[in-house]
């Protein structure tokens, strides 16, 4: 999942946990039908270098959907900085699109509004059954122990680029495994207006997801087994001290990166303006920003030691993209082969071909296609070194709380103010006192 907008999204969310009101979709019954059995809407996440990039995607398998079923479908393509407000208040209104796409780590969340329609097994069974889908995508759906919330589309993982011309311009023979290479390597990298790492830092949401792989490298989590907030812990602290430090102390992000929200990061490194970038599978982003394969190297994030893998080695959250059905839908049957559609075997081959993700459909990820070393990298990440955001009712809330508060913490660093562990600790207090209370 990519970006979010931070403003009104934990009480927007928190009233609708709480009251749970009307569905999305084309009618406000809030039960579902088939009044409208020959058309769809469907909101799509952009997840192209633009929205024109999505809709020449997307636009050919909406056609051909349409000669297969005879279902036209209304594609609405929604930026990431709008996308989960445009859900909520779909939500609370009733007036929706049928089909969505959701961020993975929203799915517990938006489930809790009790809006989407749930996959059980006979759900499950029209689409060719839950066998069919990896389960590291399937973690990624929904609370444990309830039905999933959403059906997996894309899967991604995090993975280091690096500019193998740079690399090689300041004598650096590899990509660094270790944080403590990184910074040696990115001070080496920082001179003559070049900087060694991007980053967003006013994005809450990609502050979050590097956030928490610090925090699981520390040993840490920012919730509790039983689901309550904890982001004041010695180790989540260090977690978040440690990515700010990469601008604060270390001196290897650009200040002005502590503005970055749109994908800014990923326009430096294509331009060579900065020699590494911790990104979701970002090779398609790259190739239309007009970057050869050739320019640059992918490996896996770095870790405190050692080498990624179980326990405190995660280096990427689960990341992805789920296909969502509102409840109320009137086109049910229509929405349901949609879906069908859109996580067929072939399908699955053409969208994830394009936009250099991962198929979280088990036979289309083994496609001769996807055996590239690129996605070696994110495969291997997602297989045994990455872990899924908590599946919490109160994770988007989180997202916009402790991710405001990172980006808060970007910009003291841009402006010269300390950032110390006092300091990270309290906006960490305040981001808490944010969080619903049970």
């Amino acid at each position: 999942m990519r970006s979010i907008r931070a403003a009104a999204v934990g009480a927007v969310t928190m009233s609708l946990a709480l009251a749970a009101t009307a569905c999305g979709g084309g009618s406000a019954t809030g039960g579902g039908s088939n009044d409208s059995p020959k058309t769809l809407t469907y909101w799509a996440s952009n997840q192209g270098a633009s929205i024109e990039v999505d809709k020449k995607v997307l636009q050919p398998e909406l056609d051909k959907f349409e000669q297969q079923t005879g279902i036209k479908v209304k594609l609405e393509v929604v930026p990431w900085s709008d996308l989960l407000n445009r859900i909520l208040a779909a939500a609370t209104s009733g007036q929706g699109p049928d089909v969505l796409n959701i961020g993975n780590t929203w799915s517990a969340s938006l489930q809790a509004t009790g809006a989407l329609l749930p996959w059980d097994a006979k759900n499950f069974e029209k689409i060719g059954g839950k066998d069919r889908f990896v389960g590291s995508a399937l973690g990624s759906t929904g609370a444990q122990g309830k039905d999933p919330a959403a059906v997996p589309l894309y899967s991604m993982a995090y993975a280091l680029y690096y500019n193998k011309k740079m690399f090689a311009d300041a004598g650096i023979a590899k990509p660094p495994a270790t944080w403590d290479e990184l910074i040696a390597d990115g001070k080496m990298l920082s001179k003559g207006g070049k900087w060694g790492l991007g980053a967003e830092g006013s994005n809450p949401s990609e502050n979050i997801h590097h956030a928490f792989v610090f925090a699981k490298q520390h040993g840490a989590d920012f919730f509790t087994a039983d689901g309550k907030p904890d982001f004041t812990s010695d180790g989540v602290v260090a977690a978040v001290k440690q990515y700010v430090d990469l601008m604060a102390t270390d001196k290897i992000i650009a200040p002005g990166n502590a503005e970055y929200a749109q994908n800014q990061s990923v326009s430096d490194f294509a331009k060579g303006k900065n020699a590494m970038l911790l990104w979701q599978s970002a090779s398609a982003n790259l190739k239309s920003q007009g970057m050869s394969e050739d320019d640059y190297g992918i490996a896996p994030v770095p870790v405190q030691s050692g080498t990624p893998g179980a326990g405190t080695n995660v280096n990427s959250m689960v990341a992805g993209i789920n296909l969502a059905v509102f409840k109320n839908t009137d086109n049910l049957d229509g929405a349901t082969e949609f879906v069908k559609f859109m996580t067929s075997d072939a399908e699955q081959k053409v969208l994830n071909t394009a936009y250099s993700s991962i198929p979280p459909v088990a036979k289309a990820q083994a496609d001769a296609a996807f055996n590239t070393s690129a996605n070696a990298v994110l495969k291997d990440t997602l297989a045994g070194s990455a872990a899924a955001l908590p599946q919490v009712a109160d994770e988007s809330q989180f997202e916009t709380a402790v991710g405001t508060a990172i980006k808060d913490l970007f910009a003291d660093a841009a402006a010269g103010r300390p950032v110390t562990a006092d300091s990270v600790k309290a906006k960490l207090e305040k981001a808490q006192q944010q969080m619903p209370t049970k």
